[in-house]
């Protein structure tokens, strides 16, 4: 066999993530523990949004929930297709910022106020130009013409950096190796889409839990990189937008009553509408729900219903 072509096929071997079995990221996270309670509400929280969309034909299939409860010292979580990989638009945008800070803290990369504004445009406005940015400068790779075989594979291990990272502290079975694109891609980016599996960024609603759970409690790289990082997901749904896709006000956002606060993570295309939330309610419970949906995109209140359940039942505890 050509050498080449050998390296070519290794290489889109060992750059397959989900290749190992997906695992249950929460039951790693410090002190969480699965919740029978808290499961029958994100079953019904579901159940129930699924009912109301019966004219859209939302079915169980087309929905991935997953929801914390840090209002304790111990986590309890719960989760409706949970571990399932589902394509995740901008809100793998967390993960890149998760990497870059690890990068700064441990010196790979410069704390340059050019890397600063596009992560805080990555994050604030899920500017998809700022993020080819930043996985550019995480990896070491640029997007650019097609290359010949072997250094394509070179190439693809290196844009493997920041699954290497996330692996090594425990998210298992996902993939975080692409840009996201609006037009495109072309050149490298869509030879390697061809040559490598997974052909696209993937992530479970438990993965996405977990790395936000983490950023807040102040467990993601240092405290003090958490809070900067959660301070670019804080969002003012009280400011005015005419934005429907607006963080701050589409999404889960709908769903808060006077007195919430809201930090989140949105990611959309034609075909999926996802929200990663942290929320905090008056009288002090504070919890992270994550919702995935496929193939209803233009459904805008989806996500919210979701939240307007789970938020009823919580303040009922």
């Amino acid at each position: 066999m050509h050498v080449a072509l050998l390296l070519l096929i290794l290489a889109g071997t060992m750059s397959n993530p989900a290749a190992a079995a997906t695992h249950g990221t929460l039951a790693g996270l410090k002190g969480s523990q699965h919740s029978r309670s808290l499961q029958a509400i994100v079953d019904h929280a579901v159940q129930t949004t699924i009912a109301a969309f019966a004219s859209a034909t939302l079915d169980s299939s087309q929905i991935a929930v997953t929801l914390v409860d840090l209002s304790k010292p111990r986590l309890d979580w719960a989760s409706v297709r949970g571990q399932t990989l589902i394509y995740p638009a901008s809100v793998v945008k967390l993960f890149y910022l998760v990497a870059a800070h690890r990068w700064m803290e441990d010196r790979r990369l410069e704390d340059t106020e050019e890397l600063r504004r596009a992560l805080r445009d990555m994050i604030v406005d899920s500017s998809n130009d700022a993020t080819h940015y930043v996985v550019d400068v995480l990896t070491g790779t640029t997007s650019g013409p097609e290359l010949p075989p072997d250094e394509l594979s070179a190439w693809a291990e290196r844009r493997n950096a920041v699954n290497h990272y996330i692996e090594s502290i425990g998210y298992l079975g996902i993939n975080c190796n692409k840009k996201p694109w609006c037009e495109g891609p072309y050149g490298r980016e869509s030879q390697a889409i061809k040559a490598f599996q997974p052909s696209r960024n993937m992530l479970t609603t438990e993965a996405t839990a977990r790395v936000l759970t983490e950023i807040v409690l102040g467990r993601a790289v240092t405290p003090e990189r958490s809070q900067q990082m959660l301070e670019l997901l804080a969002r003012d749904p009280s400011q005015p937008s005419t934005d429907p896709d607006d963080q701050a006000h589409g999404f889960t956002a709908p769903a808060l009553e006077p007195g919430m606060k809201l930090w989140s993570k949105a990611g959309w295309t034609g075909q999926v509408r996802h929200d990663a939330a942290y929320i905090e309610m008056p009288g002090g419970r504070r919890f992270v729900l994550v919702t995935f949906t496929e193939g209803h995109a233009g459904e805008r209140a989806i996500i919210p219903s979701v939240a307007r359940e789970v938020i009823a039942a919580l303040k009922a505890r």
